[in-house]
């Protein structure tokens, strides 16, 4: 086994083995509450895992017995204060970007598919984060909430765009409006999360499933495929992701992957396909989402 690893980050881990990066949460003692300096860090290990071919997927999780327990409150009743949880010096439309949502629209940007392996407690912006991430899988001891209604808040990290799109509008209201905390099973019957697992059997379905990715698939194709499926959220009818889809298949139909991946078929063996996404990327791949503030 492959193991690579950062020491330089203090409030995340971050490690590669195998073509899987894992990231993971890593302030235990404060159940991995959401910090400036957490913020940073991830966006950092999204844009490493993006620069690096040997990553062909990547876990998120949570040190010790909590996913992410929202902000970090310790500053008391001026947390939310204008500008103290968002990005220093970087504004959107004239207010200071909000901290959670720099990190959502990082992961939302990934070229690698992003499993969430929620192990814990997951609230507020430790959750809101997890919405651009491709499939969510949780512990059946893990509790969500989208509490920024009991803070005097609104839902943030371009929740309001995730969420009603993953839960439809009705369920992403009931969850926003209570601000109640919920089990794992309502999370999974809200389709918030696509599978539930005993909390000793999470992390190996995690690593499966970003296994099955690594093993058997182009890393080009899923890194366009992301691209498709997520723009394709905001397409005002098919025919916008037919023009989508198109530009793409012309690009590849005749690219090196595509004649290993047809080829091994034919020879009934498993591919190895040749492209890289840091160089082969086609460009008719939408460069999603797309960015009007320029920030």
């Amino acid at each position: 086994m492959n193991i690579s690893s950062r020491t330089d980050f203090t409030e995340i881990a971050y490690e590669v083995a195998d073509q899987i990066a894992t990231v993971t949460l890593n302030r235990p003692e404060r159940l991995n509450a959401f910090t400036f300096a957490m913020r940073g860090e991830l966006i950092e290990a999204f844009d490493r895992a993006d620069a690096d071919d040997g990553v062909r997927a990547v876990v998120v999780t949570g040190a010790g017995r909590a996913f992410c327990a929202g902000a970090d409150l310790s500053g008391g009743g001026d947390t939310f204060a204008h500008g103290a949880d968002g990005a220093r010096g970087e504004l959107v439309d004239g207010v200071p970007r909000d901290g959670g949502g720099t990190v959502a629209l990082r992961i939302a940007r990934s070229l690698k598919p992003v499993i969430a392996a929620i192990n814990g407690p997951a609230v507020g912006v430790g959750l809101t984060m997890t919405l651009p991430m491709d499939v969510r899988l949780a512990s059946a001891q893990a509790r969500f909430g989208f509490v920024f209604a009991r803070r005097g808040i609104v839902t943030e990290a371009a929740s309001s765009w995730f969420l009603p799109r993953i839960a439809g509008i009705a369920q992403a209201m009931e969850w926003a409006a209570t601000g109640r905390i919920f089990p794992a099973s309502e999370a999974l019957e809200g389709r918030l999360v696509s599978r539930v697992y005993p909390p000793e059997e999470l992390l190996p379905a995690a690593y499966a499933l970003a296994r099955e990715i690594a093993d058997n698939t182009s890393a080009v194709s899923v890194a366009a495929i992301r691209r498709l499926m997520w723009s394709g959220l905001s397409s005002s009818s098919p025919w916008e992701a037919h023009a989508a889809d198109s530009r793409v298949m012309a690009e590849l139909g005749g690219a090196p992957d595509t004649v290993e991946g047809v080829t091994a078929f034919l020879e009934k063996r498993p591919a190895d396909f040749p492209m890289r996404v840091s160089e082969d990327l086609p460009p008719g791949v939408p460069s999603w989402p797309d960015n009007p503030y320029g920030v």
